[in-house]
């Protein structure tokens, strides 16, 4: 009989902050915990977002037995659509999460053909050679999950994204009896998030940002308008609370938010009357101290509608002097420059624009290093793997690891594509798999590669010059052209003798080459403008050479 094995093999969340999917399988059964996106950096141009390389997954899809996702964000659940394309497994979470997902499913038609399995705080759920338990965490979004895996090599607890509030408001609390209920006879390896281990000591507790919300609401002169992460329930909810003790109507603009709250209303985690809630189109007849306002635009998404608001490109909206903007979440990496923006923009219109560097708003999601040391001290892991986080949160993370008494050579780093085996008495380091990530550009996966993403970044850099020439071989006479279009490269009017000894290069060029080997004239057209313009200009713009020969149209 072989020896019972688990391999794990991270295909996202490793190595950077989003896309966290991870594969766990023995010789029969294979598990993923997650399925999530990453949204691009700004040199992926014309990219919509980035998902994990599916085809380890689609190769494997008889032995899939289920896909357990731990919560509702977007870098745990938002590839899905690609993958649910191609396989057809059941997907276990929360109620919550778990529409969230048909939501976006029923976009792309998937819906109907997906199985849902709702799962509660402390359920178990037998996946093949794997038993889930699934245990409550506290979380900035409602009813995500940390994990207990039964495997044929002993236990494994997956954290996913926690916190451990001190002081917890409406049982949003990481349930850390479970955790350690589970752990009594032993586990043998502990993955945990890794986001936040460079902070010292505990996260802000939702109580605190509560209180400091409440000081706000009650001294803002005039309206009040909140932007936060549309998944972030329990903080809408306080919104909706505060409103109502200091006599205020609160309005919503934005689909995603607008979307959350009917879902979370329906299955009854969002709690608000009739009376304390108003449409955008009766604002008009409120007073400005009566009014709140939630909005989608945290991260100053162009189209959002604070961005819109603060452009004064809103339909139904504009800035009123007095108003005081509450921008309630955390500043993601690369989105800076756009929130500022929309900051600046808010300021120059009259509004008071509060955010986590001036007041303290936002508590983060993610378990902070003394609630990381809790979770050490619950669990107790022989083996560890830090899991989402960029390699240094990594690396850090292996260090608090070793401080809480984890053998340093058990604790183990694994990035994207590195899978490990785990046997009963051993482990061992598999080799690196393919699992670069895919580019999704509109209905394109995976077909827009770095070489597009270098044209793209040269045509916005550089930009784009087009020669027309219509020859006739049989004659050696050319019968249109040449025509140069200039897109992004130069201002016509003020540089047009450019483009015309641009003509004459390749009217030389045509001269001293056979019209009929049209490749290779168009190859001398190209490399002659560049050298031309690389010289006279210090620019270097893709140059595309349409050459046609209208003797094989005769054929």
């Amino acid at each position: 009989m072989a020896e019972p094995y688990v391999t794990l093999t991270p295909l996202g969340g490793l190595g950077e902050i989003g896309m966290n999917c991870m594969a766990l399988e023995t010789a029969d059964s294979m598990v993923l915990v997650d399925c999530g996106l990453m949204f691009p950096d700004d040199y992926l141009l014309g990219v919509d977002v980035v998902i994990p390389c599916l085809d380890f997954i689609i190769e494997r899809k008889e032995k899939l037995k289920g896909i357990v996702l731990t919560h509702g964000h977007e870098d745990h659940i938002g590839a899905l659509p690609w993958l649910m394309q191609r396989v057809n497994v059941p997907l276990y979470s929360s109620e919550f999460t778990l529409a969230l997902i048909r939501r976006k499913l029923e976009e792309h038609g998937l819906a109907e053909t997906t199985t849902f399995c709702p799962v509660k705080g402390r359920d178990t759920v037998e996946l093949g050679d794997f038993t889930f338990h699934f245990f409550r965490v506290c979380h900035s979004i409602i009813e995500g999950f940390g994990l207990g895996i039964e495997t044929p090599i002993g236990k494994i607890v997956h954290t996913g994204d926690f916190k451990i509030d001190r002081n917890p408001m409406d049982g949003h609390a990481t349930d850390l009896d479970a955790f350690r209920d589970f752990s009594q006879d032993g586990v043998t390896l502990m993955c945990s998030d890794s986001t936040n281990v460079e902070r010292e000591g505990f996260a802000l507790t939702e109580r605190e940002i509560k209180a400091s919300l409440n000081n706000i609401v009650q001294r803002a002169p005039g309206r009040i308008l909140v932007t936060l992460f549309s998944s972030h329930i329990q903080r809408i909810q306080e919104i909706f609370d505060l409103a109502e003790k200091f006599g205020k109507k609160v309005a919503v603009s934005g689909k995603s938010i607008a979307s959350n709250i009917e879902i979370a209303k329906e299955l009854g985690h969002l709690h608000f009357s009739q009376k304390n809630y108003c449409e955008l189109e009766d604002l008009p007849g409120l007073q400005d101290s009566e009014t709140v306002l939630i909005l989608t635009g945290s991260q100053g998404e162009p189209l959002s509608a604070l961005s819109r608001l603060s452009r004064g490109e809103h339909r139904q909206l504009n800035v009123h002097q007095g108003d005081t903007v509450i921008m309630s979440s955390r500043f993601i990496p690369g989105n800076t420059k756009a929130i500022t923006k929309v900051i600046n923009d808010l300021y120059r219109l009259g509004a008071e624009v509060l955010y986590k560097k001036v007041q303290a708003i936002h508590a983060s999601g993610h378990a902070h290093k003394e609630e990381l040391r809790i979770m050490f001290n619950t669990v107790h892991p022989k083996f560890f793997i830090p899991i989402h986080g960029e390699y240094r949160h990594l690396l850090m993370h292996t260090k608090l690891a070793r401080e809480c008494g984890v053998a340093p050579e058990r604790t183990i780093i694994r990035e994207d594509g590195q899978p490990v085996t785990f046997f009963k008495d051993s482990i061992r380091l598999e080799e690196t798999i393919k699992a670069e990530s895919l580019l999704v550009d509109g209905k394109g996966v995976g077909d827009v590669g770095q070489t597009v993403i270098k044209e793209r970044q040269i045509l916005g850099g550089e930009g784009l010059v087009i020669v027309v020439l219509v020859v006739d071989p049989n004659d050696r006479g050319i019968v249109l052209g040449p025509q140069i279009l200039s897109k992004g490269f130069i201002f016509e009017q003020h540089l047009s003798h450019i483009l015309e000894d641009a003509k004459e290069i390749v009217l030389d060029v045509y001269e001293n080459i056979d019209p009929r080997d049209t490749k290779k004239l168009k190859e001398r057209i190209r490399s002659s403008l560049r050298r031309f313009f690389k010289k006279i200009l210090g620019r270097d713009p893709i140059v595309v050479p349409l050459v046609i020969d209208i003797s094989q149209d005769d054929k």
